[in-house]
């Protein structure tokens, strides 16, 4: 939408976005800087966009005990937005959050028109928060619902089998939503009965969960069992057709549910794992006037560079070529799948990135874990080995023998009672 459009219809304008995870590592190297960057972007796109209300909708941190780092980022972020043209935020916990954390500042925070749900509160009412603009008119109201827990919507049955758990937690997410959903009706009546011109009062959605048919990337850091021992997920009917936007958090990749316009999860913002490198990563802007729902998505910009090369020797040594020569920092995966064993394969990699911006974060050689872990007799798995045994194929696979493989064998069992130990 056009800003002249924009001008002349005021309409509505939400920016939804989810599942930072402040504070996740990528192999070992720290990210903050790429997060500062995306805050310091997404703080101009709300001024650039004139976004009305932020969305956040689940795992702000990527652990229940963030880092100081972690939390300066989070806090700094916020005032910026309290600060800006934005009239409100609302963050809901995700599965990663701490509740009790993210509720500490909880009345603080609201002073700054910054609304924060992490737990499931004792009355419905306190979900369905009522957004109001700058005359005092209620603009918007959010049925923010954060992560449910499995204690939060279920009660359990000694004896009960996993079937009937898991139709229990389904039933009870989809009762859970249509309460909140019914109260938001109610309020949206009330608000409605009061404005002087007739105007609708959009209801907006919120959640942190596992949509069936979601669509997740090996390696994206998705945990699918949100439910201790289940692996459920829910379909698009547990949400009531009231809602005109559902802002969903969980899955890392930008998509739809079930097909439904209004109905997305905006994804990640960072790239999770090298499975995601080159896939665009968004957030969804969506504007509410009399004449319906908009959304668009908008690219967030690559801040770390981070590839994935796959192939023989010949084929990696030709990318890196490439890498070294486009002169960009860089960090890499590297999948080693030729015919030849390379036992100097790392050797030969640091020599070729030495004095480059390329950063080898993970080396996997295919071959030589072919050979070494090949079944020795039929129907074996690595899961019918012991790591004691898987580390006796690796000496195999060299072909160490003797005084030398006696003396591995002892220091790799030291190294292992003192992990155990620890």
């Amino acid at each position: 939408m056009t800003d002249t459009n924009k001008t002349q219809n005021h309409p509505l304008r939400v920016l939804h976005t989810s599942d930072w995870h402040l504070g996740r590592m990528l192999y070992g190297r720290q990210r903050y800087d790429e997060f500062e960057q995306f805050f310091n972007w997404l703080h101009s796109t709300i001024i650039e966009q004139k976004i009305d209300i932020l969305l956040v909708a689940g795992d702000i941190f990527h652990t229940t005990t963030p880092s100081n780092q972690a939390q300066q980022l989070y806090y700094s972020f916020l005032c910026k937005v309290a600060a800006s043209s934005c009239r409100h935020l609302v963050v809901t916990a995700g599965n990663h959050d701490s509740p009790t954390f993210l509720d500490a500042p909880r009345e603080l925070l609201r002073t700054l028109n910054i609304h924060v749900i992490a737990s499931l509160p004792e009355a419905i009412e306190d979900e369905v928060l009522l957004l109001r603009n700058r005359a005092g008119e209620t603009e918007a109201i959010i049925c923010a619902v954060p992560f449910l827990r499995d204690r939060d919507i279920r009660v359990a049955i000694p004896g009960q089998d996993m079937v009937d758990r898991e139709e229990q937690l389904i039933n009870g997410i989809g009762r859970h939503y249509l309460a909140v959903c019914e109260e938001a009706v109610r309020q949206q009546k009330k608000e409605e009965h009061k404005l002087a011109k007739k105007q609708k009062i959009p209801i907006i959605g919120m959640g942190h969960l596992l949509a069936a048919g979601g669509s997740t990337v090996q390696g994206d850091g998705v945990r699918e069992n949100l439910y201790v021992g289940s692996l459920i997920s829910v379909g698009a009917d547990i949400f009531p057709d009231l809602i005109d936007y559902l802002a969903l958090g969980h899955l890392h990749s930008p998509q739809k549910v079930s097909g439904l316009e209004t109905r997305r999860y905006s994804g990640a913002p960072l790239t999770m794992g090298f499975a995601e490198a080159g896939r665009k990563k968004s957030i969804n802007v969506v504007d509410f006037s009399q004449t319906g729902v908009e959304v668009e998505l908008r690219n967030v910009p690559v801040f770390q560079n981070i590839s994935c090369i796959e192939g023989d020797w010949p084929h990696i040594e030709g990318q890196l070529a490439l890498l070294i020569t486009d002169d960009v920092h860089c960090w890499l995966e590297i999948i080693y799948q030729g015919k030849e064993i390379l036992p100097d394969l790392r050797q030969r990699l640091d020599e070729m990135v030495l004095d480059s911006k390329l950063e080898i974060l993970r080396i996997r050689n295919q071959r030589i874990t072919e050979q070494i872990l090949s079944p020795q007799s039929e129907g074996e798995t690595l899961a019918d080995l012991g790591h004691a045994q898987v580390f006796e194929r690796c000496l195999d696979g060299q072909d160490i023998i003797g005084e030398q493989r006696l003396e591995l064998i002892a220091a790799y069992n030291e190294i292992v009672t003192s992990l155990e130990q620890e």
